[in-house]
Formats: C-alpha cells, structure tokens, sequence
C-alpha cells in the first residue's frame, strides 16, 4: 500500500531534496534516511544540501522574487487556488504519507492536508483584501496613506509533528503577499516536503511561475543556521522547540531581520465544577493523546475543581482503558507512535523524573513491545496526579503524559493555568457565564489562544494561531496575520502649490 502512495506523490526510493521549483538540484552534503516511526522500517533518502546548493537556492530566490512581486496580487491568488485545487486531489494519498512517516492517525494525516487546502481558500480571497489605511493630514493639500509591500525571501522552518500544515499557514500568505519562499523541513519528515514541492512544482511550471518562487532546503541544523544568518532573508518563520526558537530569534535578531516564532506549549483545560464533564472528557482525551501528545496544542495539564475531581478522574482512568494503540493507518486506533526512539527516551525520562519529584501515577506509561510493535515507538499515554510547580509539569515533553491538578478558587484555577513559562493554548470547561468571561478577561488566561468547552487542539484556519510567553508571540494561518509577511509604507502626497512643513514649522529661504 505504501509504495502506491509513494508513486502517487512522486517519491523515489532516493529523491533529490534541492529544490529551486524548477529544477532539483545535486547536493553534495550526504543524504537523510527516512524512517517510518510505524514499523521501523527505511521509507526512502532523500538528499542534503550543502553551501554551493543552497547559494544558488538563494541567488534563484532573490532573482524570482524582482519577478514575482510584480504579478498582480489576485493573480497570485489564482495560483494559490491551483494548488489548492491539487492538494484536493492529493488529498488521501500525501495524508497516508504524514501518517506513515510521521506516525500521527490516518484521520489525523488526511486533517493535516485539509488545513493545507483550507489556507488554499483563505489565501485566495485574501489576494484581494491587502489593504492599508487612509488618513487626514494636518497640511492642507496633501493625502495620506498607508500600503504594504512583499519582503522578499520568506525562510520556513518546520517541525516534524505538522511536517506539510505549517509550511502551507505560511507559503500560502507570503506568495499572495508577492514574497517567495525557501523552506527548510525537520529532517524526520523530510519525504513529505518532497511531495508537498512536486504538488507545488507542477502548478508553478503550468502557470509560467518564475523559477524560485517556491525552493526547498533539505538539511540538518546547518541549514536551518544558514537561513537565520542571511541577511538575504528577512523574514524566518520558525516553529518548534522553546530552545530551537531562541537560537533562531538571536541570530536573526542579530541582524535586525524579522522573525516569527512559533514555540511550545504546556496546555492547560480548567475543569470547572459547572462543566459538562462528558464533553469536557472527550476534549481532554483528545487533547492529550491526539499525535500520542506531540502537538504544541496538546493538553498536558487538567486543573480539576475539587468538588468533582475525584468523579472526573475515574473518567478518565476507564476513558484511558478503552484507548486502542497501533498502526496509525488503522481507523480503529486512537494513538500511533512517537517520532522516533529519541522521543522515547524523552518520554521514559520524564516519567521518572515526575515520580522522583512526587507525582502519584494513576495509568501507568510504559512502552509497548511484541508484534506490532517492534518499531520500539509506541507508548502508553499515562496520566500523573502533580504539583504544578513541579520542574518536570514546568517543562514540556513531546509525549502522552496529563498531569492533573486540584483547585478551590476560579482565581487560583487562573493562576495555575498562567504559572508556566510557556503561553500558547488554554480552554476551560465551565456553564457558567460568569467564570467563562473571567477566563477570557484582561486577568484571564494570558495565552495567545483561550477557548471555552472545547479543549486545547485543533485551531482552524481564520484565527490568528501563535502565543505568548516562551511560545515566542508569533502569529499565523488567519486575521491579519499576512502583515509579518509584509513591510508597512506610509506615503504623503502634497498636491498643492505650497510646502507646508509639519507642525507648522516654519523655513523662509
């Protein structure tokens, strides 16, 4: 099944992984290996860029954009909607690939690439709505105004857990913005970048694009480092890690580029004593084991009013007992693998440092073994009763551990929801107006996304996606998220016979 998937999107057993968008380009900086988190077993290579590569990625990129910039900005958007319109017929197959490489459910696959089309359409219509603002001047005779325009090279740096999403949130809105792009993919799923630039390749070439619009970096850290010190590019857009993002945003910062940061996350649902605790269950559960607990967005902490801790913990300890882990290709499995063994090691170490801080485990974690299993990736999800002020709930881990938390007060609720370094996604679980409007006031949740009775995970396109905190404040995929793409110009016409001067200064010669 596999490898009719792989022919479908283009993938050979070894794939070059140069991209200028028309051409695929010979790295000499050795190859990645791909390997399927799902059963251990070697996808396909795919090669690495070296200096010289990714010099020209760059020098194509700069010469595209002179080009590109000039294309009207609704006939960017017709190419945009090209290839939204592909990924619509790619749709099964290149969500089969991010489960099979990735190791997320196939449910979870084929949701990833709907997002990719949903920021299609969005994208489309925003190629008509790049709009600035008009103002009154003081001088007479004169109009002022405000316009956007591109930045150039847009660098997009992506993570594993949403190895295609991220990378459309941001390509989609810098190419209608009229910037090009060069995207650097994890070096764990570097298969479904490659597919995701064959989609894109195409359309391009189709529509007489100009070579550079759309370049693909495969590398390891190197590359990543080669982007955020270029002055050639002003804008990285960066996603992953807390640690990854602040080595990115001092090297840019370094050189007064931009950048947009999205970090991680230590996710918290406020389980109110006037909640729904059915529905709010089925959002914890997700929230916690969706992508076996690798999203930014997963719920890693429950804070539980006292009154029904105790009834809402049963829940979820025979909620737990129900959860099906396997093949992530399967429909009737609810948790596939982690990433990788690293990730397991990760997993394991957390666990133990959470029982030598104090926490009392009420599902045990472990790592499964035998037949179906031998890819030594697949882990229990578990569940911890802690102390939020343990280092270990402090600190997030890319697994499926939940820490649950006992409250009195919505207003101690609050503060615990907001005592970590972290501030992407928090939701609290409550009928009752009056808490629900707490938790979104000023003295609420200081996250970048606050939700009510729906949990953590999952952000549609639309809304602004970012945080705050450690998450490092930056936003994507809706609002008025295009304007990071783009540099601000506030323009003064004087259309009067005179030369006023502001302020009324005056200046005789």
């Amino acid at each position: 099944m596999i490898s009719e998937v792989l022919k479908a999107l283009s993938i050979q057993a070894v794939n070059e992984g140069i991209s200028t968008g028309k051409h695929w380009l010979k790295g000499i900086g050795g190859h990645i290996d791909s390997y399927s988190p799902v059963d251990g077993q070697r996808i396909a290579s795919v090669t690495v860029a070296d200096k010289d590569s990714y010099e020209q990625v760059v020098a194509t990129a700069q010469k595209a954009f002179a080009e590109w910039r000039q294309w009207p900005a609704p006939k960017r958007g017709e190419i945009v909607r090209q290839i939204g319109q592909s990924l619509r017929e790619h749709k099964h197959a290149l969500g089969q690939l991010v489960s099979w490489e990735m190791g997320k459910s196939l449910q979870e696959g084929l949701g990833e690439v709907q997002e990719m089309i949903d920021i299609c359409d969005f994208a489309v219509g925003l190629s008509r709505q790049l709009h600035g603002l008009t103002m009154h001047s003081e001088r007479p005779g004169h109009r002022m105004y405000e316009q956007y325009h591109p930045l150039g090279i847009v660098g997009i740096i992506s993570a594993f857990n949403f190895p295609v999403a991220v990378w459309s949130w941001n390509s989609m809105l810098a190419w209608v913005c009229g910037d090009v792009c060069i995207w650097k993919p994890s070096e764990k799923t570097p298969l479904c970048a490659v597919a995701c630039q064959h989609i894109a390749a195409k359309i391009f070439a189709e529509n007489g694009v100009p070579e550079g619009v759309s370049c693909l970096l495969t590398g390891n850290r190197d590359a990543g480092e080669w982007l955020s010190a270029d002055t050639r590019v002003p804008l990285i857009s960066a996603t992953g890690s807390t640690r990854m993002g602040k080595a990115v945003g001092a090297a840019v910062g370094a050189r007064l580029g931009k950048s947009l940061l999205e970090l991680g996350g230590n996710n918290a649902i406020i389980i109110s004593k006037e909640a729904d605790l059915d529905m709010s269950l089925i959002g914890a559960v997700f929230g916690a084991v969706g992508t076996a607990g690798q999203r930014c967005t997963t719920t890693r902490r429950l804070i539980i009013h006292e009154a029904v801790y105790d009834a809402f913990r049963g829940k979820l300890v025979k909620a737990y007992q129900q959860l099906k882990i396997g093949n992530p290709l399967d429909t009737h499995n609810h948790v596939g693998p982690l990433i990788d063994k690293d990730a397991v090691k990760n997993y394991l170490s957390a666990i133990e440092q959470c029982k030598a801080e104090g926490g009392k485990f009420v599902v045990e974690g472990g790592v499964l073994t035998g037949a179906g299993f031998e890819s030594g990736c697949y882990a229990k999800p578990c569940i911890a009763e802690v102390q939020n002020n343990f280092a270990i709930v402090q600190h997030e881990t890319f697994a499926p551990i939940l820490y649950l938390i006992k409250y009195k007060t919505m207003d101690e609720a609050i503060a615990l929801q907001n005592g970590v370094p972290q501030g992407l996604s928090s939701a609290i679980m409550t009928l009752n107006l009056r808490e629900a409007e707490q938790f979104l006031s000023q003295a609420g949740s200081d996250c970048g996304i606050a939700n009510v009775n729906i949990g953590t995970s999952g952000a549609e396109i639309g809304g602004a996606f970012g945080g705050e905190k450690e998450t490092g404040g930056g936003r994507e995929s809706g609002s008025d998220a295009w304007k990071v793409y783009m540099r601000r110009q506030t323009n003064t016409i004087n259309y009067s016979k005179h030369l006023p001067l502001a302020q009324g200064i005056q200046f005789d010669l």
